[in-house]
């Protein structure tokens, strides 16, 4: 049994209070004050599995239980070789148990393994009946408590599944087929387990966040949220009958207010029917939450993703919560991160976002590949050589046009090859590359760039490229990379990328480069972010996700 009230007896008890003081004469005060102990109750129970754990090793079990315990159970037998090294470390002592009874954490284990819906995942934990059984119903009648060797090793084999499921997510076939390269984390879920069953030291409780990038928690706390709306409301589009501009009045305009206003968008009255002020900055957020131009005008773009329907949302925040199962946890570096759909590349320093700009990225016909790459050289001045799929597919059907195309376009042919020339442009303000370049090594040909075509940055919607990403903002991005030579001042790299003489510079510490796709994320201001699926890349992993067959 646990040494502390479960949730159960915890939330009886609350009950009963409000039965005690419900006909007394201040009730709404009483009730007041149940309704915010219920919430600490239940704050407190829905915190993370890390916490106090005992750390005793008085009582033990012969290591020959696990075995037993395996083969009464073999689908734990995939972290057979955990559930032993996790035990053997500890000398076989038990883990969840002090002074012979369950710990508190068992229970929360426990109840999060039983609403796994609320980490985005619907795959079914092995023997669920069991560990309801071991933990909440199989309660010892004699004076004595005993621990209870099946229960022990329940809850840690549960963790591996736990930890599975919820911080490594679906397995590498799973990422392969959509298409997304980036490595996989890694971490040792023994180890981590070992530190969470530690006493605290002299600080109190042991500081551990869950093994999972920062984003998945904020995400997890969106799905809650987008649930409840969706238990709640009916969530029919909303149907403009004419344009609305600030100034209008119209009975639409209060149902308007109040989708804003569950959204978190709009603040003000929602019975007013009047485009008021309020109104149109509550759109201006809603535009740039969800990567639209943000002039507050209610356009048919603006309206379209309003009457996205819930259970779309739902499915676009436990997509990404997946994604963010795969990535490292943290990075304690300078590192660049580009998220496709956001059309952004974000500059850190350990996980402090530092500043953004706009990129442009692949068309849907040349996407951009999601891969990883370490940055290492930076190119002023560069000459750019032209892929034989631009060649054959652009280049050559325009040079039978003109004659005269190479040389109007400050090319060069250097040789042959494959049957297709070689051809490179020249340095200078009309390369097709720009300025400036920067090189990752990879196999997909991709690497970041400055460009001539500058009004693209200003569009809402940035996927016109081959494949490569084209930079906002080249020179900051240079300067940020080479921070570490102090000879690059900005007026030197000024003048190496207007120099028309091509320059390579080895960096001296290599910058991680990740390229990512997220759909959905929570940006500085901690508010939600919807963008498009540009590459239709959410459709096939929410279908995994939703039949619970996705490979674990």
């Amino acid at each position: 049994m646990l040494n502390k009230p479960n949730l159960r007896y915890k939330l009886l008890i609350i009950s009963l209070l409000i039965t005690l003081f419900g006909c007394r004469p201040n009730v709404k005060q009483t009730l007041s004050k149940v309704d915010s102990v219920k919430k600490k109750i239940v704050k407190d129970w829905n915190k993370t599995i890390p916490g106090s754990f005992s750390n005793q090793t008085e009582s033990v079990f012969d290591s020959a239980q696990i075995a037993i315990f395996l083969k009464k159970y073999p689908n734990f037998n995939a972290y057979a070789n955990d559930i032993n090294l996790f035990y053997s470390k500890r000398k076989f002592a038990y883990a969840w148990y002090d002074k012979n009874v369950l710990i508190e954490q068992a229970g929360n284990l426990t109840d999060r393994l039983n609403h796994l819906q609320n980490e985005g995942i619907y795959k079914a934990i092995p023997y669920p009946k069991s560990l309801d059984s071991l933990v909440f119903d199989n309660h010892p009648k004699a004076k004595e408590a005993k621990s209870n060797i099946t229960a022990e090793l329940m809850l840690t084999a549960q963790y591996f599944v736990f930890s599975k499921l919820a911080f490594q997510g679906m397995n590498d076939s799973v990422t392969r087929a959509i298409n997304w390269y980036l490595p996989r984390k890694k971490i040792s879920y023994n180890d981590y387990l070992d530190s969470l069953l530690k006493k605290p030291g002299k600080g109190g409780a042991i500081a551990l966040s869950e093994p999972v990038y920062r984003q998945y928690d904020l995400l997890k706390k969106f799905l809650a949220k987008y649930r409840q709306l969706e238990s709640t409301e009916k969530w029919e589009p909303i149907v403009l009958t004419q344009k609305l501009q600030p100034g209008d009045s119209a009975t639409v305009i209060t149902t308007i207010k109040k989708r804003l206003y569950k959204l978190d968008d709009f603040k003000g009255d929602t019975l007013n029917a009047i485009y008021d002020y309020d109104l149109k900055e509550a759109f201006k957020q809603f535009q740039l939450r969800h990567g639209l131009t943000a002039d507050g005008i209610a356009d048919a773009g603006t309206m379209a993703e309003l009457n996205v329907p819930l259970k779309s949302r739902i499915q676009q925040i436990m997509v990404n919560m997946e994604r963010c199962r795969w990535l490292p946890v943290s990075l304690n570096t300078d590192y660049l991160a580009v998220n496709i759909p956001e059309f952004k590349l974000h500059v850190y320093h350990a996980d402090s976002l530092l500043w953004s700009c706009n990129v442009v990225v692949g068309q849907k016909v040349h996407q951009t590949v999601i891969f990883y790459g370490e940055m290492q050289h930076v190119v002023f001045s560069p000459y750019w050589n032209l892929p034989e799929s631009i060649i054959s597919a652009e280049v050559l059907p325009a040079m039978r046009r003109n004659p005269n195309y190479v040389n109007e376009h400050n090319m060069i042919i250097t040789g042959k090859e494959n049957g297709l020339p070689v051809i490179k442009q020249k340095p200078g303000p009309a390369n097709s590359l720009g300025l400036v370049k920067f090189l990752f090594p990879n196999s997909y040909s991709i690497y970041l760039h400055d460009t001539p075509s500058k009004s693209l940055f200003g569009e809402s919607s940035r996927a016109f490229s081959h494949g490569c990403i084209r930079v906002g903002e080249p020179a900051k991005l240079a300067s940020f990379l080479l921070k570490y030579d102090t000879t690059w001042t900005a007026a030197k790299i000024s003048k190496a990328m207007h120099l028309g003489k091509e320059q390579q510079i080895t960096l001296k510490q290599k910058v991680p480069v990740f390229i990512a796709y997220f759909t959905a994320f929570t940006d500085r201001s901690n508010k939600l972010n919807f963008r498009k699926d540009i590459y239709n890349r959410d459709g096939q992993l929410a279908s995994m996700i939703l039949s619970g067959k996705g490979s674990y």
